[in-house]
Order: structure tokens, then sequence, then C-alpha cells
């Protein structure tokens, strides 16, 4: 085995959990993967002599690749916050794909990376190395360029961010499923009431396509408000089949209509109640999600 295969070998050891650290960072697994690549280039371009650790190097090369991709992101103003929800990750309802597993370890939900969208690159960066994978200030520091308790408190500025926002759902998957047919029983049904009785008061539903304009995500909070909003969802459901799907490893719903995909739901519950649901209508953005996994 010459030298490359041997580097190349090793690479392939960290790129599991490598990807997990980019999905957390940019949302997009398209991107995620784009950042893996580049930080095998710069390990093929650099090699393994002066580096005593690789998996703790190859970590924070890929750190600091995903917060170059988020700072360009914003300084073009592509992706402003709310233009498109995060890439779901989509499983049977048995369960997830061996191979997206580590992806949606800690409970990594649409919620949860919408809500990282909104943290300035830096803060995400210090929150997702250190609070997910445990990485110490002092190895974040110099990719940001602060000082150790700078960074400690970029880190410290996004939990609060994330503090009182619903990223955790519930554990217990046969009661999201519960809950979530309930929500769709109810809005079939055009039971107010009763769509109403799963919502949390403070509920938000952000619904990118459909009737929204091709490329961005309307929000809209409160339980009465989404139960109204929810009440057309029985027109998307006309005609359609609802199959029960996971989405980032949680309870959720796909309307298909000959066997294609029109619509797909994910919902966080929190409590027994729905604190948070996400939407995905817009065709174009439909046909580049991965519903492989569904057969």
């Amino acid at each position: 085995m010459d030298e490359h295969d041997w580097l190349a070998r090793r690479f392939e050891g960290h790129r599991t959990h490598l990807r997990a650290v980019a999905y957390r960072m940019l949302g997009s697994l398209s991107e995620a993967d784009d950042a893996v690549q580049e930080a095998w280039l710069r390990l093929s371009r650099t090699g393994t002599e002066d580096v005593d650790n690789l998996g703790g190097w190859l970590t924070t090369v890929v750190g600091r690749i995903c917060l170059d991709m988020l700072r360009s992101r914003k300084s073009r103003q592509e992706d402003p916050v709310g233009a498109q929800l995060p890439d779901p990750i989509i499983g049977r309802e048995g369960g997830i794909d061996p191979e997206h597993e580590a992806l949606l370890a800690d409970s990594v939900g649409l919620a949860l990376l919408v809500v990282l969208d909104t943290l300035d690159p830096a803060e995400r960066l210090a929150f997702v190395l250190h609070d997910m994978f445990a990485l110490p200030f002092d190895e974040i520091a110099p990719i940001v360029g602060r000082s150790p308790g700078a960074t400690r408190q970029l880190a410290s500025r996004a939990r609060r961010r994330l503090q009182g926002s619903p990223t955790v759902p519930d554990a217990d998957l046969a009661r999201q499923r519960e809950v979530v047919d309930a929500f769709f029983a109810a809005a079939r049904g055009g039971d107010f009431d009763s769509l109403v009785s799963v919502l949390d008061p403070d509920v938000v539903l952000r619904a990118e396509g459909g009737v929204v304009p091709a490329g961005t995500t309307r929000s809209v909070r409160g339980a009465a408000t989404v139960a109204s909003q929810a009440l057309m969802f029985r027109q998307a459901g006309t005609g359609g089949v609802l199959r029960p799907v996971l989405v980032n490893g949680v309870a959720g719903m796909v309307v298909t209509r000959d066997g294609v995909p029109q619509t797909l739901f994910a919902f966080t519950v929190v409590a027994g109640k729905i604190a948070a649901i996400d939407l995905i209508a817009d065709p174009d953005r439909l046909a580049t999600l991965d519903f492989e996994p569904l057969g």
C-alpha cells in the first residue's frame, strides 16, 4: 500500500464523523459532502507528518471550511434566514438508514437546524463543535479568531438562543405518531377544536413552497393560527395518500399522488403537543430530496 492509499484509508475512518459535523454546521447534505471533500484535498496536500491527532485536526479543518461557507453564504445574502428549510433526512417508520444514523445523533431534527440557521456563523461553529462534539474552546478559538474566553461567550450566546425553542422532541416515537395521526385526522375532518387540542399554544408552522413563493419559507405562530392553516391541509391531501415516515428520526408524513411526493411534513412533538411543523411543498425542492429509503 502506497502512502496515498494509506492516507485515504485513515481519512475514510473519519468521514462519517466529519459529515456529521458539516451537516450540523450547514444544514445541507450536499454542502456537507463538499466540505468533507475539501478537507480530504487539504489533507492530501498537507500530509500527516505534523499531525498528532488526525481526528481533531480534520474536525477543525472541516469547521473552518464550514465557517467560510457560512460567511460566504451570508455575505452574498443568497440564503437569508427563513429562505429555505434545512435538508431533511427521510426514513421508513421502522428506522433510519444506517448511513444516516450518525448524522442524526443528539436529536438533530429540522427544528434544531432551523434555529441554528439563525445564529451568527461564529456562534454556530462554537456551539456545534463544543456542545455537540466536545471540542475544547482553546481548539475552537483559532478557527474563529477569538480568545478561548470570547469563544466560550459565542457558545453561550448560541445556547441562550436555543433555550425555549422547540428543538428537542419527546423520546417516545409511538406517542409522537399518535399525536401526528390525531393532527391529520382532525385536519381532514375539519375539526378545528381537535386541532387546537394537539397543538402547543406557541406552535410554529414553517412552510416552504405550496402557497408561498418558490425558495422561500413562511412562518406563522400560535395554535389558533396554525389550526386554521392546517384546515387547508385536507385540500392538499385530497386525492393523495398519507404515508407515515421518519424525518430526521422523528414522526413525519409525506403526501403522495401516483407515488410522487407532493408535501413533506416534519413534526416536533414536545410534552405530548405539536410544538413545530416544518412543511416542504415546493416541487423543485422535493425533487432534490432523498426518498429512496422509502422504496
